[in-house]
């Protein structure tokens, strides 16, 4: 059991028999009255988010989460199929499951596979990636001085904005949480 104290972003939480995420949460104490906490929560299952207000010091079941290192073998419809390093166990997930993080994964990538109660809940990739470039403008010789930058689409099909002096066929460095270039590999 846990306390709303003990509240932080990705915990686990069994509410209504559905397992849920913290996304967000705030202590309040208002001038009147008694505190309480607000927060955001996603549904494991169908990817709901929804906002839940709870009393301070609440108790509340918490499921305890597990990482276990997979690789990303490869895509069949609307699975990703990834492959339990210890086990050679195939896990499929569905392509929900994996959410906006399908634009960072390339075969054979390392990532880690969350699993609470003997539930698939997410996946966790590493802090950067290293993707190569397939397209984007030259840059224009003398053009540097402003320090700008231009698109790119690099192998997973994800766009972003790189320097000028990035080429075609140049692997770069992109930070998972942000989406953004951080130097050239």
């Amino acid at each position: 059991m846990a306390t709303t104290a003990d509240f932080r972003k990705g915990m686990a939480l069994r509410l209504d028999k559905s397992i849920y995420l913290v996304i967000d949460f705030l202590h309040v104490k208002p001038g009147k009255g008694g505190a309480f906490v607000r927060t955001k929560l996603k549904d494991v299952k169908s990817q709901a988010v929804i906002d839940r207000t709870f009393r301070a010091g609440e108790y509340l079941d918490e499921v305890r989460l597990e990482r276990r290192p997979v690789q990303f073998v490869y895509r069949e419809d609307d699975n990703y199929v990834f492959m339990d390093e210890g086990t050679y166990e195939q896990i499929p997930l569905a392509s929900s499951k994996v959410g906006d993080r399908l634009s960072y994964l390339r075969e054979g990538m390392q990532v880690q596979l969350v699993v609470g109660d003997e539930e698939y809940i997410d996946i966790e990739l590493p802090l950067s990636v290293e993707l190569t470039v397939t397209e984007t403008d030259p840059g224009i010789k003398g053009d540097t001085a402003s320090g700008g930058s231009k698109p790119a689409t690099l192998e997973t099909g994800l766009v972003i904005q790189v320097p000028l002096f990035v080429t075609v066929g140049d692997v770069v460095r992109v930070d998972t949480r942000t989406g953004q270039y951080l130097e050239r590999a």
